[in-house]
């Protein structure tokens, strides 16, 4: 690259990374999980263990990737792990999949819940109100009200985000601290004044699964994992980081765990709002919490609220994504164009609008599916780069954290050991989502050894 190419600057501290961590994990997950839970598990005990379970595999995945970012404090991610462990093959697939399932998806997914949510105001905003339905099942695809305001939403903080990190990350601070007071004073005021009962926790719920408990609590945990992602987030603005040494494992380990106490908490919330039998099945269960607590009328104040919270989650893998292409096309690993940097803004400009295109296209197909498609193909290269760390830590000079070290290999090994489960978990709940993650991975296989590879 030439001396005079434009650069990503070092500006964010240890505060505006671990918002970027929240706002990618307080998201779509914990407002639309716990209804769907409720039915599977059928107690209440066993829906606040499956979150508990889920919040000890995020935290073991970010002492990993710590290690990792210390060691390689460069923008990417699992883009740069997996290149220097495996090659650059593998690091193309996890840039390509980033692309896709690593943050189109999940702004998708995020906008569409923004849409739901005000949908408690406007019918016409609900994801099934669609003004078309083109095919059926894993292969439906809508078009609506609620898909033409979360294309507007990804329109504009993709044009937010092309304007410089500084502006963006101000605004990203501002959302997730509304975001934080937001759950914060639903969990006050609901414990404090809301009309819900302890007695909910002793009122199992009737099952809507045939599984055996026992095996559903794992196949739960698939859910439960897309909810927590995110947890990585910092990792990948690792060369926009002051500090990163010491920013990055604080930052991830700060959001992490403030994340996983929230929703636990918001978990005991909503059985304290909401029998589980009623809970059944409910997305919005955020909604139904609130309109058991407090009334139609302040219910629509939390609903609004809710929604409101979701664009900080928008905000955030906006801004992170094209950070992942970009740092891909400096090395040569993907399209030349995403290595564009704005010499006036700063900012990977191609990389973001391209992301915002792909993630408008996104918002036509149906939400559940969109999360099966994040949590199967992210879940199988969290693997990998955890995984990494057997290859690395055996290199002379490699930086060992402690938290990592204690009981080694204890920690690496008991989260790629819950992913692999995960992966064979998700490929037996929906075949076809599996075949349409398996094509988007096809699919970047021909571009890299077809086309990239030969540059």
């Amino acid at each position: 690259m030439s001396p005079r190419a434009t650069n990503l600057l070092r500006q964010l501290g240890i505060g505006s990374a671990t918002a970027l961590v929240i706002s990618n994990m307080i998201g779509t997950g914990i407002l639309t999980t716990s209804g769907f839970l409720a039915g599977q598990l059928g107690s209440a005990q066993l829906v606040l263990l499956v979150w508990i379970a889920g919040a000890i595999c995020a935290l073991v995945g970010a002492f990993c990737y710590s290690e990792l970012g210390v060691n390689f404090p460069s923008s990417g991610g699992e883009y740069v792990y997996l290149t220097e462990a495996y090659g650059p093959t593998w690091g193309f697939m996890t840039g390509w999949i980033s692309f896709f399932a690593g943050f189109s998806a999940p702004i998708a997914a995020a906008a569409l819940a923004f849409s739901y949510y005000l949908g408690h105001f406007f019918s016409a905003l609900r994801l099934e109100s669609a003004w078309a339905v083109i095919g059926s099942g894993a292969w439906e695809l809508k078009l609506g009200a609620a898909q033409a305001l979360a294309s507007a939403i990804i329109v504009l903080f993709t044009l937010i985000n092309c304007l410089g990190i500084r502006r963006t990350a101000r605004v990203q601070n501002v959302l997730t601290s509304l975001k934080i007071f937001i759950i914060l004073a639903f969990l006050v005021t609901g414990f404090a004044f809301g009309d819900g009962s302890w007695d909910n926790f002793s009122h199992p719920a009737v099952r809507t699964s045939v599984t055996p408990v026992f095996w559903q609590f794992f196949l739960s945990l698939f859910y439960i994992y897309v909810a927590y992602s995110g947890w990585n987030a910092a990792t990948y603005v690792a060369e926009e980081l002051k500090h990163p040494a010491r920013t990055l494992p604080w930052s991830l380990t700060y959001g992490t765990a403030m994340v996983a106490a929230l929703f636990i908490a918001l978990n005991v919330l909503f059985i304290y709002a909401v029998p589980l039998d009623e809970m059944k099945g409910v997305v919005a269960v955020g909604a139904l919490a609130a309109r058991h607590l407090f009334g139609p009328a302040v219910a629509g104040i939390f609903s609004a609220a809710m929604a409101l919270s979701l664009l900080a989650t928008v905000n955030a893998e906006v801004t992170i994504g094209p950070r992942v292409y970009y740092a891909m096309a400096k090395n040569g690993a993907f399209f030349k164009v995403a290595a564009k940097v704005d010499p006036r803004w700063h900012t990977p400009v191609i990389a973001i609008l391209c992301q915002g295109v792909c993630s408008i296209l996104m918002t036509v197909s149906p939400f559940l599916n969109l999360l099966l498609y994040i949590g199967l193909l992210l879940n199988f290269f969290a693997v990998l780069s955890v995984g990494s760390l057997f290859v690395f830590r055996r290199r002379p000079g490699w930086q060992k954290l402690g938290v990592v070290s204690f009981a080694y290999p204890l920690l690496p090994a008991f989260f790629v050991a819950v992913g692999i489960w995960m992966t064979i978990l998700g490929v037996m709940l929906r075949p076809a989502i599996s075949a349409a993650a398996v094509l988007t991975v096809a699919a970047g296989a021909a571009v890299y050894h077809f086309r990239l590879r030969k540059v």
